[in-house]
């Protein structure tokens, strides 16, 4: 099957979703039986975040790795493990799932889980590509399933404190967005570059599916275990970190997707065969304001944050860099008026508590309420589409406009 058969796939799959029931309707105090796809760190970390919450149960778990299933198996005894997704959303007694496979594989994965009747929980960035995204958002939108995507910074009290500055008028005219993210990672040691074990082989990998929708080539550790580095499987630092900050911003200010796109930057730091880049800055176009955003792989002090300039004050959200594995990170927002046009305003400093963003969806799941997710899958694919015409604008070495991207061949 070539890239354009596979895409074609999943957008015809999608159209049959809407008539598709739930595997059954849950009651409040109803167990909720849920299964794993991707057993990686963050995987681990999203499952041991679902199993805190109250009647929760992991029933099965896939991942393409032996390693991986035997690593949740040793924590959950007695627990199904497959090496294909497709072979644990045939199972009845799954309510939901958590994927949170590599990023070339979130679109097949989410709409086989929805054709499946099961509700979802998907790790950002929602698709590897647009037309992937056009065709997960109308899946999700024409089932009846809760689908909630994994952008941990929409559940911030942060973000609700953003949302009421700039609803009360506090902010005046928003014309300009900064925002950043910076690590730092040891002389000869890439950001992301994992260990590759001993028995990361072919007897124990499953390779096939691991490269569906790509053109065959023969088993590559390396590119298994570090896939986030190549542009066939991942979009870098982009769809790692910039689609959570640009989400927040997006969603702060009720913004859609931007006209026009620019990226540059490039592989500055350790010349470790990595595709993507480590040092990045990105443009993105609106009508009447542009977004910002930078990172760097050389440097930490500033860890990471967003600034939204108003004419009347400034909201300044800034935090210690993101833990990769756990999603973990300190933050605190301030607001600061422009005395020149608000003289009278006085600093103010964020007081709402956040929300467990696994609590979240669970709470959904029961009351089978789309509203009141935190990151619905109309956030996932707006920042999606604004990560993928980033991406776009780096690879093409040209200004992407949103017509464009909408349009564009997937790049490898």
């Amino acid at each position: 099957m070539n890239r354009r058969e596979f895409v074609g796939s999943l957008a015809a799959g999608a159209a049959v979703f809407s008539a598709l029931p739930a595997a059954r309707v849950l009651g409040a105090n109803d167990r909720i039986r849920i299964g794993l796809i991707g057993a990686g760190d963050r995987g681990q970390q999203d499952l041991k975040d679902s199993l805190r919450q109250p009647n929760v149960e992991c029933v099965a778990v896939a991942d393409l790795y032996s390693r991986r299933r035997d690593q949740v198996k040793a924590k959950i005894p007695g627990v199904a493990v497959y090496d294909d997704h497709r072979r644990l959303l045939e199972r009845k007694d799954i309510d939901a799932v958590i994927i949170a496979s590599s990023l070339n594989q979130h679109a097949s994965c989410m709409l086989a889980a929805l054709e499946a009747g099961k509700d979802v929980y998907c790790e950002k960035t929602i698709t590897y590509d647009i037309p992937e995204a056009v065709a997960c958002k109308k899946a999700a939108e024409d089932s009846k399933q809760i689908v909630q995507i994994g952008q941990q910074h929409e559940s911030d009290g942060d973000l609700a404190d953003a949302k009421k500055w700039i609803h009360d008028g506090l902010l005046g005219k928003v014309a300009i967005v900064e925002s950043w993210m910076s690590r730092n990672t040891r002389h000869g040691h890439g950001q992301w570059v994992r260990a590759i074990p001993k028995d990361c082989d072919p007897q124990h990998v499953n390779w096939n599916v691991f490269m569906e929708g790509r053109p065959k080539a023969e088993f590559d550790a390396n590119r298994f275990i570090n896939w986030r580095l190549f542009w066939e499987f991942s979009g870098g630092n982009i769809t790692e970190n910039m689609v959570h900050q640009i989400g927040w911003v997006m969603t702060a200010l009720d913004l859609k997707e931007p006209l026009a796109a620019t990226m540059s930057g490039g592989i500055f730091v350790e010349k470790d065969g990595r595709q993507v880049p480590d040092t990045i800055a990105v443009t993105l176009e609106y009508p009447e304001m542009v977004v910002l955003w930078q990172s760097s792989f050389s440097n930490s002090h500033f860890g990471l944050g967003e600034r939204i300039l108003g004419s009347d004050g400034t909201i300044e959200h800034v935090s210690g860099s993101t833990d990769m594995v756990t999603g973990k990170y300190t933050s605190g927002i301030t607001y600061y008026p422009e005395k020149l046009n608000r003289p009278t305003g006085e600093v103010l400093v964020g007081q709402s508590v956040g929300s467990d963003h696994m609590e979240n969806w669970m709470e959904c799941i029961r009351s089978r309420n789309k509203q009141r997710l935190h990151a619905p899958v109309e956030i996932g694919y707006r920042s999606a589409v604004v990560a993928h015409m980033s991406n776009l604008a780096y690879r093409l070495k040209r200004r992407i406009t949103l017509e464009e991207a909408m349009v564009a061949k997937p790049m490898y």
